[in-house]
């Protein structure tokens, strides 16, 4: 008989807390996801560690909930968890629209701004230029910040990487490659990647493509990012490439290559596509810099099949919650995982246990505990594995389904019935994922905020985002199995809110 190992993580209930700060009050705020006070976001950018404190910048639009000319917003956290939102960083200018980017510290000062300085390197959008089909309407620029990202410059020489002429050339995402003593962009051009290179930030060359005949093709390429993982004695490098539409469920959603990189050229290990997430609301995903070893990664929890149209105000938009990338071999193949950051587990409260829970047709939880906040974790391993599904449910007859079918051997997110669906054609569907582990386990931790579930099915082999919109809070939760699963070490804990 295998066993089933299921972790799940869940905020069901609407700001029902009197400790819960007023501003979430509104219906689909969520509990424990950054999202800006009022108006729009999408990218998330710039994402950089520095002087114990994650910064946070996103494309940002301050006039309406709706995209508008793009902004860098700003938010900090020293823990992943609880963002401060602080002053727009970044303005549209002469050059353009702050389009999305990366920043880094520069520690050996090599563009001479300063020792330690933080640079942001972003793409500038001339709606103007854009009008007149130049093809050159993108550029790349950088800006500067001394003061920890409080305040920033922009170089006046920009822009500093101008277009060759390519209409979807953007969203640079700069590393420090240590063997050749250079920085290394990673750049979108249309339908591939191209890779840049530069000594001190200002002046780059051109080093190669990647992927004109590789991945993905069902829409133009975006937000890409190129880091290495150890895994198994050796440097696998990891290059994210956004893309939309052309998911697998889909619309936007990312994509990933594993393979070599000598400062140069990318070589891919293998010709199979790779996706970062089978949901369909999480785009432009990338990681955080200067983090040492660790590669943390976060994402838009939103889709532009409906991103401009959800039901929420004064605000539209999340990010994911931050996760730690990983890579697993199964067979012959690497693939990458991601599994939510440990700092989550701070939100941790009380709670309670039982051993050996038999499931026949369903197991109702709700109301086991009294979590006047409706934030809890849910721990408990199934000895079989038969077809499973954990239901979150209101008195509304809203239902939002997470399982597993045994003989598709398919993870699944069913939206269809959430709730408010009406706003968007496609949004109210069945999302399906495939089992890649092979083990006689399956791990699985999901993660439900007010409007979201993030699904890591085998210790993130298998990850699934959505974002949903039900009528009344999902104060219900059932686990449900027509066959029947013996649950051992259920485990309750109530999950007190960030503090915003």
């Amino acid at each position: 008989m295998k066993k089933i190992i299921v972790s799940v993580f869940l905020a069901l209930a609407y700001m029902t807390s009197p400790a819960i700060a007023q501003e979430f009050t509104e219906k689909y705020r969520p509990q424990f996801h950054f999202t800006p006070k009022a108006n729009w976001m999408n990218d998330p950018n710039g994402m950089v560690y520095h002087n114990g404190i994650y910064h946070l910048f996103y494309q940002y639009y301050p006039n309406d909930k709706i995209w508008g000319p793009m902004h860098w917003g700003h938010t900090t956290s020293k823990d992943l968890v609880s963002w401060t939102e602080q002053p727009i960083a970044l303005y549209p200018d002469t050059l353009g629209y702050i389009f999305s980017g990366s920043a880094v510290v520069d520690k050996n000062n090599t563009a001479g701004f300063g020792k330690d300085a933080l640079v942001a390197i972003f793409t500038h959008h001339d709606p103007v230029q854009e009008k007149q089909k130049t093809g050159k309407h993108e550029t790349q620029s950088i800006a500067y910040s001394l003061d920890d990202g409080k305040t920033w410059t922009k170089y006046k020489g920009n822009p500093v990487l101008q277009n060759p002429g390519i209409s979807d050339f953007r969203d640079p995402k700069v590393r420090w490659f240590e063997p050749q003593k250079k920085w290394m962009m990673t750049l979108a051009t249309k339908d591939r990647i191209t890779f840049y290179s530069s000594p001190d930030l200002k002046s780059w060359t051109r080093e190669s493509d990647f992927g004109a005949n590789e991945g993905g093709h069902g829409g133009v390429w975006e937000c890409p990012d190129l880091f290495p993982i150890r895994h198994e004695g050796k440097d696998v490098w990891v290059l994210i490439v956004n893309i939309n539409p052309g998911g697998p469920n889909k619309g936007s959603a990312g994509q990933y290559f594993l393979g070599d990189f000598d400062g140069k050229t990318f070589t891919p290990n293998s010709k199979e596509t790779k996706w970062l997430d089978f949901g369909t609301d999480n785009y432009a995903a990338v990681t955080f810099a200067n983090t040492g070893d660790r590669n943390i990664l976060m994402g838009w929890m939103s889709n532009w099949q409906y991103a401009n149209q959800v039901p929420t105000d004064p605000w539209r938009s999340a990010n994911t919650i931050a996760r730690d990338l990983g890579l697993k071999t199964v067979g012959k193949e690497i693939y990458l995982t991601s599994f939510p950051v440990k700092e989550l587990d701070g939100l941790n409260g009380s709670g309670f246990s039982q051993k050996n829970v038999k499931v026949k047709n369903q197991l109702d939880l709700t109301g086991r505990a009294n979590n006047k906040t409706g934030l809890f974790r849910l721990d408990f391993n199934a000895k079989n594995t038969a077809d499973f599904a954990i239901v979150l449910a209101n008195e509304s007859g809203n239902e939002l389904t997470v399982g597993y079918d045994k003989a598709t051997n398919q993870f699944y997110i069913d939206r269809s019935k959430s709730g408010k669906i009406d706003f968007e054609k496609g949004f109210g569907e069945k999302h399906i994922a495939p089992r890649f582990a092979t083990g006689t386990t399956i791990p699985l931790t999901l993660i439900a905020d007010v409007a979201s579930v993030e699904l890591f099915a085998d210790n993130g082999l298998t990850v699934m985002t959505d974002i949903f919109f039900p009528e009344t809070p999902m104060s219900k939760l059932y686990i449900k199995s027509a066959s029947g699963i013996t649950v051992e070490n259920l485990k309750y804990t109530v999950v007190k809110p960030s503090v915003r």
